[in-house]
């Protein structure tokens, strides 16, 4: 009989990483004394997610991105205020099937390494590559072209519209991986580094990296910048929570729900 508290202390303690004094991790709805009876781990807890979650008799959902749609769930007094009607059916789902839902993000990322780089660099085959002396640059031997490295990429994560900028032939021999949402500045030291040829991200505005990525290869600079988009380029780690959490609570089944990537790639016109 172990609650969804103490699930998730079994978790907490094992990864022996502080707590943040301001934390987006925590419970997000339902009740953390609940007898836990299934744990879904994923990467957003989306209502299809919520919705396998629930036919399997998992009321334990553990998600790295937020619940209702703002990072430290901030706006779900003014969904409830406005009548939101997406919200509306989510929050009654949550409560009809009595799921309790915690938000794993900042304990992931203050891991050392960081969780979410460690585990979609070692999906890529690159984690044995990292250049010791740029964190989070990591050497393509042999090298491939651009257009070659971001399907691969997108393949593996499942990323059903990956973008990228640059010549599709460009050789990549170095690439700096910058997952999920890094900003503006993070992106541009990587891709003003003359040792790195290519950037892969999660997501980024595309009036900054996306305009700078775009300038340097008018410019001349052989760069390319791969955008994955956010799901994908970090969801690969909650496959990892969830085996993590299978060791530790071995009397409660535990499954791995990836979220499909939400967004589709337009095909040809008809």
């Amino acid at each position: 009989m172990v609650t969804c508290r103490e699930a998730v202390a079994r978790f907490v303690s094992h990864a022996g990483v502080p707590a943040r004094p301001d934390t987006a991790d925590g419970f997000l709805a339902g009740d953390p004394n609940r007898v836990v009876d299934g744990i879904a781990v994923t990467g957003m807890a989306t209502l299809e997610v919520l919705h396998q979650a629930a036919a399997r008799g998992m009321n334990l959902v553990v998600t790295h991105e937020p619940l209702y749609y703002d990072h430290r769930n901030r706006q779900e007094r003014y969904l409830t205020e406005t009548a939101d009607p997406v919200y509306a059916v989510k929050s009654a789902f949550v409560a009809a099937n009595r799921l309790t839902v915690w938000h794993l993000h900042d304990l992931c990322h203050d891991t050392g390494p960081d969780a979410v780089d460690h585990s979609l660099a070692r999906a890529l085959g690159w984690q044995p590559c990292e250049r010791t002396e740029m964190a989070g640059a990591y050497s393509i031997d042999p090298p491939m072209a651009l257009g070659t490295l971001a399907a691969r990429a997108a393949r593996i994560t499942g990323a059903r519209a990956a973008r990228y900028i640059g010549d599709p032939e460009q050789p990549v021999r170095t690439v700096a991986l910058n997952v999920g949402f890094r900003g503006f500045e993070i992106n541009r030291r990587s891709l003003s580094h003359p040792d790195i040829d290519a950037l892969l991200i999660g997501e980024g505005h595309e009036w900054e990296s996306g305009e700078y990525a775009a300038d340097a290869v008018t410019a001349g600079f052989r760069k390319g910048m791969i955008v994955l988009g956010h799901l994908p380029s970090e969801q690969l780690a909650m496959a990892d929570a969830a085996q993590s959490l299978a060791s530790l609570v071995p009397e409660i089944p535990v499954r791995y729900l990836p979220a499909e990537d939400p967004y589709a790639a337009v095909g040809p016109s008809v």
